[in-house]
């Protein structure tokens, strides 16, 4: 935010723009102003409130600029330390990043050789650094930027203020978000336009690999090589209290709009640059994960069917045999574990108690424990021998979406990790798994985009008493997402099952009118499909409202499905990244339309911290 006089207006607008974007990172917050005597900065671990206390305590003097940063750590825990901005040694040049900087170890080494010392674990850190050596040599922070971030791989939205520029403040984006707001002898930036709601509806979206500088009564956009570049102009046509879900009616639907994002920022940053994976922490020998002979997945609730949905890739690609239990019962039946077992412990939040108690059973017994968290300095990652954190950022809905979809991504690349490791696949096998894996977001994106039908037969479907689901092999675990998905927020009846099992006792629930979910497996793997479709043929005989999940091209369930929701081709182990979505979506709509709040189901917490 910039303003034309030394005042306390640009820190307070930077502090409210955090108090509205909050939700999207709430394990430090930090601001900088640039005042008349040089620059000023504040950060603390934590929430918001803080950072509040800290100013209040100790307020910073007036400025003309002010940026401001909430965390949602990928590098680095959750500390005083690690908190944005980050500043040049020097003080003088701040800096505040969202995303991650795939490349940011060989800067860093090339930093340290020059003799940088580094202050964090973060890989914003480095970005800092790298400014401000750009900016000894061209004294414009525009400049330093674009040389900046020539040499930057991954993803990222960058935000700089330096003391000798004390109007200013500089952005980059790449695979990230940020919009400029356009006000009256002030100007805004923000990853949102939540962030300046309440002082401008007036915005200009960026593009990908551009440069935006601001001051109180000029904003200039360059692209990547400096040429002067347009920005496309739009009025927010939405209020500020809709503000902090992004425009959506709820966070829950915002958070499956958010699947994509996730889905690829797990993705990011995992290959060095000989094409071998990289996972976060790995405090785990590799021969150690060489001798493993057996996996076993610890979760509760949508991460134990993340976990079921793993245990189909990871032993077709590593031939170890893979359980899923949950975490309750594990402790307690007197598990089979040895030195020779990895555990993989499967958490949003990373406070899971039931994970957390079957974490230290496992660690008690000889076994390796590997983490897949999506919350940075929880309990679970910090009592793990490693952990392979999911970039799925804030979940606040109750009702898990966005965190599931990367924990299955988050187990793949485990899989794929371990399969390279142990020589089950070759290096260009991995590559290409992984290759189908980075398609995937635009996939999910697709299925978001053509919902409306789901939302219109879930609306429909408000009075019903009661829904089956079911899917085979992988579908399976889809099936029983579905239905706790249904449970959770719809208060109805709802169950998966395999379905194979159908004729061995579910059959008898089929009575005229019951609704009955498909997950169909492609058609290239015709056993299956085959299988999938006899059952369909098998229910709607019986009287079943039949509503199938099926691959574009699939006109085999034409014949059987009374609605057919449609996904993009893909390779039958990641199927249910696509699958489930149309399901969440279901139950979000059937929800709503009964009036539930979707957010916050009755009698649910979004973690569950007692055993």
């Amino acid at each position: 935010m910039g303003s034309a006089a030394p005042s306390n207006r640009p820190l307070e607008v930077a502090m409210e723009g955090l108090a509205r974007l909050e939700y999207r990172g709430y394990d430090s917050a930090g601001v900088a102003v640039v005042t008349p005597d040089g620059l000023a900065s504040a950060k603390r671990a934590g929430k918001l409130s803080n950072l509040r206390e800290a100013l209040e305590t100790a307020p910073l003097p007036a400025g003309t600029v002010a940026i401001g940063h909430t965390r949602w750590a990928t590098h680095g825990a959750p500390t005083d330390l690690n908190a944005h901005p980050h500043l040049s040694e020097d003080g003088r040049l701040a800096v505040i990043h969202n995303g991650i900087i795939e490349n940011f170890q060989t800067l860093k080494v090339e930093l340290l050789d020059a003799g940088v010392s580094f202050q964090s674990e973060t890989d914003t850190e480095v970005v800092a650094h790298l400014l401000a050596r750009a900016y000894a040599e061209s004294e414009d922070l525009t400049a330093a930027m674009l040389a900046v971030t020539r040499r930057l791989e991954g993803a990222y939205t960058l935000l700089a203020v330096h003391a000798a520029e004390p109007g200013t403040v500089v952005g980059a984006r790449r695979n990230s978000p940020l919009v400029i707001g356009l006000g009256d002898g002030e100007n805004f930036l923000g990853s949102d336009v939540a962030a300046f709601i309440s002082h401008t509806r007036e915005a200009l979206e960026m593009g990908q690999d551009q440069v935006v500088t601001i001051t109180a009564d000029d904003v200039r956009v360059v692209d990547a090589d400096g040429n002067p570049a347009e920005g496309r102009r739009f009025t927010v046509d939405w209020d500020a209290n809709a503000a902090v879900k992004g425009g959506f009616g709820t966070f829950m639907e915002k958070e499956i709009h958010d699947q994509p994002k996730a889905v690829a920022d797990t993705l990011l940053g995992r290959t060095d640059g000989q094409g071998n994976l990289v996972l976060d922490e790995l405090r785990i020998d590799e021969a150690v994960l060489r001798s493993v002979d057996k996996i076993i997945v610890i979760a509760c609730g949508t991460a134990a069917y993340a976990g079921h949905v793993a245990k189909y890739a990871v032993e077709h690609w590593c031939r170890i045999p893979v359980e899923v239990e949950l975490a309750h019962e594990f402790r307690y039946r007197d598990p089979v574990v040895s030195e020779k077992t990895l555990v993989v412990a499967i958490s949003q939040s990373g406070e899971t108690m039931d994970t957390i108690m079957a974490v230290r059973h496992a660690r008690e017994q000889g076994a390796k424990v590997l983490a897949v968290v999506n919350t940075h300095g929880s309990t679970i990652p910090r009592e793990s021998d490693a952990v392979l954190y999911t970039h799925a950022g804030p979940e606040v809905a109750v009702a898990s979406t966005k965190a599931f979809l990367a924990q299955i991504t988050a187990c793949y690349l485990l899989g794929l990790y371990l399969a390279q490791l142990r020589g089950n696949k070759f290096p260009d096998e991995v590559a290409g798994y992984l290759e189908e894996l980075g398609k995937l977001p635009e996939k999910i994106q697709h299925v978001i985009d053509h919902a409306d039908e789901v939302r219109a037969v879930a609306e429909a479907m408000k009075d019903a008493s009661s829904v089956l689901f079911l899917g085979r092999h992988v579908g399976y675990p889809v099936a029983l997402e579905g239905a706790l998905k249904l449970k959770e927020l719809a208060y109805i009846h709802a169950e998966g099952f395999a379905a194979g099992e159908l004729k061995h006792g579910p059959i008898a629930l089929i009575e005229e009118g019951q609704p009955v979910f498909f997950i169909v497996p492609t058609p290239r793997r015709p056993v299956l499909h085959n299988k999938v479709v006899s059952n369909i043929q098998e229910v709607r005989a019986r009287g079943a409202r039949t509503l199938v999940i099926a691959e574009e091209g699939d006109e085999a369930v034409n014949e059987f499905a009374d609605v057919v929701f449609r996904v993009p081709r893909t390779p039958t182990l990641m199927m249910p990244l696509v699958t489930v979505v149309p399901l969440q979506i279901f139950a979000c709509a059937l929800a709503g339309a009964k009036g539930y709040d979707v957010d916050q189901p009755r009698n649910l917490a979004k973690s569950v911290t007692v055993e």
